[in-house]
């Protein structure tokens, strides 16, 4: 009998948060004895992207992706096309975004986060990288956008830390997207969002942490670090009644599948 931990990946993290200041060693070493050999660490405000990505170069098992995060977008610079297009070159920058829309805190830029996140569209159809993509309060607008975007051309698509309503999960699925399992799914109260992802395609889910943010049971209301993905990972696997490692491959084969760039230069290394 097998003693390998199986291997998953965190989709979306925030490494070069404050929170993580002098242990990224040490966090990424944890990460790897619960078997979360990659991690995505997102920039959230282009100006980090210079820090965010010497996280991805310093760090084997980090890849990055960056954008202007909707709740962000008023007071940044907007991120244009040719800036994230420009982003694209590098060997470990695998996803345009983290982008969207949220109506919860800062509903009053709604225009122009939907400027930005249109923008962010463009960029991932061209340079054809998945989209990740931030939801909270706006599930209309991120639908409708979604769809018009879509008949423009096609581009891929993560909902990531998924805690959206069934419908905008359903849009998100037709247009061949994907959802993505954060710690708010272990919560002992979101049963509801459990049977949301118990409804889609197993080939369609990805695991995250959303760190330093949401961690799951037993550590709900602490940091949050890329290991307790894993967490996350086993709760995954009972909704879809299936052994962990056989969700955990399952996860790897969906992560590598829509982050094409970090699967192919896995096989590189």
């Amino acid at each position: 009998m097998s003693t390998t931990v199986p291997q998953i990946t965190d989709s979306h993290c925030h490494l070069d948060f404050p929170d993580f200041e002098g242990e990224l060693d040490a966090v990424i070493a944890r990460a790897a004895q619960a078997g979360v050999t990659r991690m995505v660490t997102i920039c959230t405000k282009l100006k980090n992207e210079p820090a965010v990505r010497a996280i991805a170069e310093a760090h084997p098992p980090v890849f990055y992706a960056a954008g202007t995060h909707p709740m962000s977008v008023a007071a940044e610079p907007m991120a244009s096309y040719d800036d994230l297009v420009a982003l694209a070159d590098h060997p470990k920058f695998v996803g345009i975004g983290e982008t969207g829309l949220d109506y919860h805190y800062t509903a009053e830029s709604a225009d122009i986060q939907q400027q930005s996140l249109r923008s962010h569209i463009a960029a991932a159809r061209d340079t054809k990288l998945p989209l990740i993509i931030h939801a909270r309060a706006a599930d209309d607008d991120m639908a409708r956008i979604l769809r018009e975007e879509m008949q423009n051309g096609a581009f891929s698509c993560v909902m990531h830390c998924f805690s959206s309503s069934v419908e905008l999960g359903r849009a998100a699925l037709d247009l061949g997207f994907y959802l993505s399992m954060s710690g708010i799914a272990a919560f002992p109260k979101s049963q509801d969002l459990r049977d949301i992802f118990a409804t889609a395609p197993l080939d369609r889910i990805l695991v995250e942490t959303d760190a330093p943010y949401l961690a799951p049971p037993p550590h709900r209301g602490k940091r949050n670090e890329p290991a307790y993905s894993a967490l996350t990972a086993q709760i995954g696997a009972k909704v879809f009644d299936l052994d962990y490692a056989d969700f955990a491959a399952q996860t790897q084969a969906n992560f590598d599948r829509l982050f094409w760039k970090a699967g192919r230069y896995e096989a590189a290394a």
